[in-house]
């Protein structure tokens, strides 16, 4: 398509549904290796860009588009105009083409790229004090359930203790450089797992605590066939069976988007960000959902039960104030809680207890208005231990508040994200354990939410 004195060193033509159908070189090679097709959709955001909103507005347009070849970046000057057909497409004229060496990714940025997708395909994760002793922890995975169990009966013990470590034979304490990128086995695991420890707190890495994640090396292997099933026995048990094989793909899913929205794989036009960042959200979304009809299944299950223990729920007010509070400042939200010297001892399951109040404060966070306060209060009396949630939000009437623990009720609300299980599982766990929890309410007045316990002699 190229003539003498033409000013552009390559042409090309796409059709009303942006398909690029003729390209001279290097603008062929291009959209081949961006992994498009001739013809076939335009394959470089930042030109696909250019050129739907040409054909949209009817007008020409010229700008400088990048792209990521490779080990390149290009850079061209490229002007589009509509062909002026009725249902037609554009004609696209690339007037410079430079290429130049991508600019190596910094320590800081491959490190965070390194933990954003780690954080988002980690099987178990856990909190960890500044020596490394087990605060808190979580797992998706079958072969991982005995050690989370461990975990939580040691609370406080080095993490390091209660795994094998492959090639490391230091004495503990270990300090935590060498454990991050180690390799560790599990007992009850045939696979092996690669450690992430993600240092916290300023300036002193590591002051603050430590979270820890532990990332598979493979898939977990399909569980052995089921036997037959009769009335008594369903063929497939979401929670146990399901939510393992969905989790693992789906967070995927999210540390790809994550990656795309950050731009952390190379420049891209703002529509596209905005269209992982959906994908991101989509997925997280997916994500809370499986994860809520899983522990739906157990809590509803007839074996149910809990495993209390002595607890401080004013501890663990702190614990989930903490957890929560990027997002609350996030909103403007200012998070009170119980002070340091503060304490409330009841009898309770710390994993459940505190994921009923990751439930309470983070709908809290969510439905109050922007630059309000929550508050975490603590109350004992009579042998029964109370710990209060309190927004300054709209308030739910009489008929919402008998209506607020029930399963998959919204109130009416749509686009938040939930599904409506957290406050009728929250419940569930909260009866199991020999408590309750309850709502007091007036419309406009916000809402207080009460976690009761029997408290700890």
């Amino acid at each position: 398509m190229e003539r003498a004195g033409d000013p552009f060193i390559a042409r090309g033509r796409t059709d009303a549904h942006d398909r690029l159908f003729e390209a001279d070189e290097p603008l062929a090679a291009l959209q081949q290796r961006c992994g498009g097709e001739i013809p076939g959709v335009v394959a470089v955001p930042e030109l696909l860009e250019v050129v739907r909103k040409a054909r949209t507005l009817g007008l020409r347009l010229a700008r400088t588009i990048r792209a990521i070849d490779g080990d390149e970046i290009v850079r061209a000057w490229v002007e589009v105009a509509p062909d002026g057909e009725p249902e037609g497409g554009c004609t696209i004229g690339i007037g410079t083409w430079q290429t130049a060496p991508m600019p190596p990714e910094s320590d800081v940025a491959a490190s965070e790229r390194r933990i954003a997708i780690d954080r988002a395909v980690a099987e178990l994760t856990a909190r960890l004090d500044a020596r490394q002793g087990v605060l808190t922890v979580e797992t998706s995975a079958l072969d991982l359930r005995e050690l989370a169990t461990r975990m939580r009966r040691n609370l406080g013990r080095a993490w390091s203790e209660l795994v094998e470590l492959a090639d490391i034979e230091h004495r503990q304490p270990l300090h935590w450089r060498l454990l991050d990128g180690a390799r560790c086995r599990v007992p009850e695991s045939t696979r092996l797992w690669t450690v992430t420890l993600v240092p916290l707190g300023r300036p002193e890495a590591g002051s603050a605590g430590f979270e820890l994640l532990l990332v598979a090396d493979a898939p977990l292997a399909e569980a052995p066939a089921a036997p037959s099933a009769t009335a008594e026995q369903p063929t497939t048990s979401f929670g146990r069976e399901l939510t393992p094989v969905l989790r693992q793909p789906i967070a995927r899913i999210i540390a790809n988007a994550e990656t795309i929205r950050t731009r952390l794989a190379g420049p891209l036009a703002e529509e596209y960000s905005n269209y992982a960042a959906d994908i991101a959200a989509a997925g997280q979304h997916l994500l809370s959902l499986i994860e809520d009809l899983s522990d739906l299944e157990v809590v509803e299950a007839e074996d149910f039960t809990t495993a209390p223990d002595r607890i401080d729920l004013a501890d663990l007010a702190r614990r989930a104030a903490g957890i929560l509070g990027v997002r609350a400042q996030e909103r403007g939200i200012v998070l009170i809680a119980p002070g340091e010297r503060e304490a409330l001892p009841a009898v309770g399951e710390f994993r459940r207890v505190l994921q009923i109040l990751l439930n309470l404060v983070g709908n809290a966070i969510r439905y109050a208005p922007e630059g309000s306060r929550v508050t975490l209060s603590l109350r004992g009396s009579d042998g029964r231990a109370q710990i209060t949630v309190a927004d300054e939000g709209q308030g739910l009437s009489v008929e919402q508040q008998a209506a607020v623990f029930t399963k998959f009720e919204r109130l009416g609300r749509t686009g938040d994200g939930g599904a409506g299980l957290g406050l009728y599982i929250s419940r569930r766990l909260a009866r199991a354990m020999n408590g309750d929890l309850t709502v007091e309410s007036a419309a406009g007045e916000g809402a207080r939410f009460t976690l009761e316990l029997p408290t700890a002699n």
